[in-house]
């Protein structure tokens, strides 16, 4: 048990280390943060980030992160640039190294490389009186007091710090080039996220035959149409096909309780006259928000006012938005 409780203070120790480390470096911000976003903006290039160890991790996410936010990246690892890799930078290219000392043998070789390129580079470090950051045009100030580590060695709390600025310089980027959540599905077109973002409804009830019945349907065709049609409800719709309202499963069990004879009842006896529906085009997601706030199970879509089909709770669960 004191085992156990021990963990959990150094785990506790550990997180509070680097939340406040990162709540110390939103002081950092300064004139250089705003002209590093505002050269990439202007910048007719791609965002090239290198670094070496620990660091090159750090680099190789905030790449991702960028990519996936409209901002063209790519990585570079500071050993390999100096042993030919270096040839990926071109001229309209931004470099950002990471590097929390900002002397470490690879970046002292690495920068004067990338100096006589003349693109501008950024360092992301945690000391500004480095060689990296007197040789950088921009300086993104990550300091920390110690790392995470017992022993203020293993790269803990100063890549939590870099990851941080990373990630704060990134959303800058992408509210500045107005990158909206449908450009964001272009870039994660795949899983559960790029369906959230891109499904529509109409890509969902097109995969049901669409459970129909007139106003006028015996209760037999209506019992024939949602059992046939196994989407647990049917549409009542007009000549036009437009839509007057909707039976389901709950309908039937209600209406025997509520009728002796049944050999008479009629489809326009027992339909709720304005069920919940959307229209085409609609995305998934909202589909899914009036399901689970109606408690209900299907929606009707329609065109105006002609029905299309259904939407049921099961082709979002199929498709993993639920």
């Amino acid at each position: 048990m004191n085992l156990v409780k021990n963990i959990k203070n150094i785990a506790k120790e550990v997180l509070l280390n680097e939340s406040e480390a990162i709540k110390k470096i939103i002081d950092y911000l300064d004139l250089d943060f705003e002209a590093c976003v505002e050269a990439i903006l202007a910048s007719k290039g791609r965002v090239v980030v290198t670094g070496v160890g620990k660091s090159a991790h750090i680099a190789n996410k905030i790449v991702a992160t960028l990519n996936s936010t409209g901002t063209p990246a790519l990585f570079m690892h500071a050993a390999d640039a100096i042993h030919g890799d270096l040839g990926m930078v071109q001229k309209e290219d931004v470099v950002i190294c990471i590097s929390k000392s900002g002397n470490t043998p690879e970046v002292k070789v690495l920068v004067p490389l990338i100096k006589r390129i003349e693109v501008k580079l950024v360092a992301l470090c945690s000391n500004t009186t480095s060689y990296l950051a007197k040789q950088a045009d921009f300086v993104l100030n990550a300091s920390i007091e110690r790392e995470a580590c017992p022993n203020n060695l293993a790269p803990t709390t100063s890549t939590t710090a870099h990851l941080a600025m990373g990630d704060a310089l990134a959303v800058c980027l992408l509210q500045a080039r107005n990158f909206s959540s449908q450009d964001f599905a272009r870039y994660h077109p795949g899983g559960a996220l790029g369906k959230k973002l891109y499904l529509k409804v109409d890509d969902l009830y097109k995969g049901h035959e669409c459970p129909t019945v007139k106003e006028n349907s015996s209760l037999k065709e209506v019992i024939i149409e949602i059992s046939t049609k196994r989407l647990g409800a049917a549409a009542v719709v007009n000549e036009k096909e437009q839509l007057l309202g909707i039976i389901t499963d709950g309908d039937l069990r209600r209406m025997l309780g509520k009728y002796n004879n049944i050999a008479e009842i009629k489809a326009k006896d027992i339909m709720s006259p304005h069920p919940k529906l959307v229209e085409k085009g609609t995305y998934a997601t909202s589909a899914l928000k009036i399901l689970q706030e109606n408690n209900i199970s299907q929606l009707v879509v329609t065109d105006e006012e002609k029905v299309l089909g259904f939407v049921h709770i099961h082709d979002l669960l199929k498709e993993g938005i639920v």
